[in-house]
């Protein structure tokens, strides 16, 4: 190429990296602005305390996941083989203690203490012995939730009388509080886990948590539920 030739190649390259330096030289210009470094020190704080209270949170509270509403279930029949005359309750029903439950031959069967009838067998005409059930019911007063935590999850964090926040499925987003109720002293032998790391076995123990059920009138039997136990 003679001395007066242009290098239209070179020429373009040029060209096209001058954009590229500008938009570089402005980009680090923007970085370096006072304001954008106070919003990125904002950020960084506002994370960092987030973070911390998150931390902070997490580390005060045991977190049961698998827990349910439980109480437990009576099931009653007659004190003598007869015939099912008739059944006074059925299923849904609040009965109080000495309320009439069933008829068998002539011999009325009541309740003991008050509770929610759960399951009724009204099959009037049928023998009933005293291995029958004919009504079953629940106590709701005896409602507890009930934890399964695993030995190495925190079980040396948890005491009797501590305050416990639960959650149901039922109602996404509502937050309940109890206390640590009782402790089961034994594991529960059906729910034996294995630990990964060195197939050792993680036996899990059962939390039971009281409420105030006035409070609480929704809570039903069997729901779904999560606790944290407040350290």
């Amino acid at each position: 190429m003679s001395e007066g030739e242009i290098d239209l190649e070179q020429t373009s390259a040029n060209q096209a990296a001058a954009p590229k330096k500008g938009r570089l030289a402005s980009l680090q210009a923007w970085f370096k602005s006072p304001l954008v470094l106070v919003g990125v020190g904002a950020i960084v704080i506002v994370g960092g305390f987030f973070g911390f209270r998150y931390w902070q949170d997490v580390s005060s509270k045991v977190f049961i996941e698998t827990s349910e509403i439980y109480a437990p279930v009576t099931s009653l029949g007659p004190d003598s083989s007869g015939i099912l005359r008739e059944v006074y309750v059925k299923e849904g029903d609040h009965v109080t203690a000495g309320q009439p439950l069933f008829n068998v031959s002539g011999r009325i069967t009541t309740s003991m203490t008050p509770g929610i009838i759960t399951s009724v067998q009204n099959t009037p005409g049928q023998m009933e012995t005293p291995q029958s059930v004919v009504v079953k019911l629940y106590d709701p007063a005896g409602l507890r939730v009930i934890g399964h935590l695993q030995e190495d999850q925190g079980l040396s964090d948890v005491r009797i009388g501590q305050k416990v926040l639960f959650t149901l499925d039922a109602y996404t987003g509502k937050q309940y509080q109890g206390a640590v109720d009782t402790i089961s002293p034994i594991s529960d032998t059906a729910s034996v886990v294995f630990s990964i790391s060195d197939a050792r076995q993680e036996k899990q123990f059962d939390v039971n948590v009281a409420f105030d059920i006035n409070a609480y009138p929704e809570i039903k039997n069997g729901m779904s539920a999560k606790m944290w136990v407040v350290k």
